[in-house]
């Protein structure tokens, strides 16, 4: 099995606003930079779909090495949290609905082929890859906002939650 790195960050003007997500994929000396944008998003929300794309940029399973500077998706593995998740039916401990269950869902599945690992990195902390998918991200979400679509404050029970 082919060992990738794979280097993710999102960014949002706003929380929500406009937003843009990155991800870097190496593998030995090649690399591939994919980045998106969004018109009204979260930051969370560009965190979790930087990892669906590039994991859904594989084409055969691997093992990869996730870095992140989201405590939020890092989190959510390395203490269970989306194992508790799931048994309890996308709900969390407060009874509340899961927030970005679609994302989360549409990265378990992009995981469901590779041996995923995830690694916590300080973010704006002068890591060479985390600094350059920070960028990417960003140019991405003003890319948004040069758009000037609206975006409405959430409403309860709206997509659009932290």
């Amino acid at each position: 099995m082919k060992r990738v790195a794979l280097f993710t960050d999102g960014a949002s003007l706003g929380n929500p606003g406009p937003g843009g997500w990155a991800a870097l994929l190496r593998y030995g000396r090649q690399e591939r930079l994919l980045s998106g944008g969004e018109p009204c998003t979260t930051n969370n929300r560009m965190e979790l779909k930087a990892a669906v794309e590039g994991l859904l940029a594989l084409k055969e399973p691997c093992e990869v090495d996730l870095y992140t500077d989201s405590q939020y998706l890092e989190r959510a593995f390395a203490q269970g949290w989306l194992e508790r998740w799931q048994k309890n039916g996308w709900r969390r401990a407060e009874g509340g609905p899961v927030k970005n269950q679609d994302l989360w869902q549409a990265l378990l599945k992009a995981m469901a082929p590779h041996r995923v690992r995830f690694h916590w990195v300080k973010g704006h902390a002068g890591h060479p890859e985390n600094e350059r998918v920070d960028r990417e991200a960003r140019r991405r979400a003003e890319e948004e906002k040069q758009k000037g679509l609206p975006c409405p404050p959430p409403q309860e029970g709206t997509l659009f939650s932290s």
